[in-house]
C-alpha cells in the first residue's frame, strides 16, 4: 500500500456516472476506518502515467448512498492519509443558463453555499480552531491543466463559472430554478462545495470537471430533470471524464508546491501547546508538519 513517506499521489473522486477508471496498473483495493467513520466505498489505488492514483466512487459503488448521507469528511480524511495532494472531482451538474448544455463540461471557479450541514463540512473543532481563506475556492493550476486538455481532445469545455450547492436528493422547484438563475449562478448540484472546503483544510489541490446532464426546470420547453431522463448523458459525460484523465494525470506536478498545500499556515487559530492530544490524532494526517514528532 501506498504510504505517506512515498511520492505524492492523486486522488480521482467520481461521479456522474463515473464508478472506476480506465488504465491503472497494479490495482490494489483499500479499505480505510477514519475518525469521522466509514468513506462511500474501498478506494481503487493503482498507477496510471507513472502516478500514484487514488479513486473513491462518492456514491458508491452501485450509486448507494444520497448526497445528504455521504461522510465527506471520511472521503477526504482517508485520501489525505494516502498521501493525495490533488484532487480531480468529477460531478454531475445541473445547467443554469443556455450555453451550457447537456454533455458540455464547464471548469467553474467559484462556488454558493446552499447547503444546511455546514458542521460537516469541516474536520476542526473540538479544541482546534481553523479558518481557511477560501476566495478562491479551486484550484487554479489544476483547473488549467484540465481546461487545457479538455479542449485538446475536442471537448465543449467552459471556462469558469459558479456552482451553487443544493442539499438535495430532490432536485429543484422551478421557483428555485428562476431565483438561482437570475442570481447569476450557471451550475447547480449536491456534492462538490464540502469536498471542495474539506480538501482545503486538508492542503489538497482540488479541481472540478463538472459535467451537465440537464438543463435543471427552469427551461420549460425541455423535460424536467428526472433521474431517467439523465441517463445517457449520464454515460457519455463518464466516457469524457475518463479520456480526460489518461491525458491530464501524468501532467500534474511531482512535487507539491501550490498554494493550496501551504493553505494551513494561515489558517490555524488555536495556540499548538491548547491542542487536545485527541484531536491532534484525530487530525494527524492534516497536522503533521506542524508536530514536533
Amino acid at each position: 500500500m501506498h504510504t505517506p513517506e512515498d511520492e505524492p499521489a492523486i486522488g480521482v473522486i467520481g461521479g456522474s456516472g463515473l464508478y472506476n477508471i480506465d488504465g491503472l496498473s497494479d490495482v490494489e483495493e483499500i479499505s480505510i476506518e477514519t475518525p469521522f467513520g466509514a468513506p462511500s466505498d474501498a478506494i481503487i489505488g493503482g498507477r496510471m502515467g507513472g502516478r500514484q492514483v487514488y479513486f473513491l466512487p462518492r456514491h458508491g459503488r452501485g450509486h448507494v448512498h444520497l448526497p445528504s448521507e455521504l461522510n465527506h469528511r471520511a472521503n477526504i480524511w482517508a485520501l489525505r492519509s494516502l498521501n493525495v495532494r490533488w484532487i480531480i472531482a468529477v460531478t454531475a451538474v445541473g445547467s443554469l443558463q443556455e450555453q451550457y448544455r447537456p454533455r458540455d463540461i464547464v471548469l467553474f471557479d467559484q462556488f454558493f453555499d446552499r447547503t444546511s450541514q455546514r458542521a460537516h463540512h469541516t474536520f476542526f473543532g473540538r479544541g482546534i480552531v481553523a479558518h481557511i481563506a477560501f476566495g478562491d475556492p479551486i484550484s487554479e493550476s489544476l483547473r488549467q491543466l484540465l481546461l487545457t486538455t479538455a479542449r485538446d481532445l475536442g471537448k465543449n469545455v467552459h471556462d469558469g463559472g459558479t456552482y451553487v450547492n443544493m442539499d438535495g436528493p430532490a432536485f429543484s422547484t422551478r421557483a428555485e430554478s428562476e431565483t438561482n438563475r437570475k442570481l447569476g449562478f450557471d451550475l447547480i448540484g449536491m456534492t462538490n462545495l464540502p469536498e471542495a472546503k474539506l480538501a482545503r483544510e486538508a492542503e489538497i489541490s482540488l479541481a472540478t470537471l463538472a459535467m451537465i446532464t440537464d438543463y435543471d426546470c427552469w427551461k420549460v420547453e425541455e423535460e424536467a430533470v428526472t433521474a431517467h431522463s439523465v441517463i445517457e448523458h449520464v454515460q457519455a459525460n463518464a466516457e469524457s471524464a475518463k479520456a480526460i484523465l489518461q491525458e491530464v494525470i501524468p501532467k500534474i506536478p511531482t512535487t507539491p508546491g501550490w498554494p493550496e498545500h501551504s493553505a494551513l499556515d494561515t489558517a490555524l487559530f488555536t495556540d499548538p501547546a491548547a491542542w487536545p492530544e485527541t484531536t491532534v490524532e484525530e487530525l494527524r494526517p492534516l497536522l503533521a508538519r506542524f508536530l514536533k514528532s
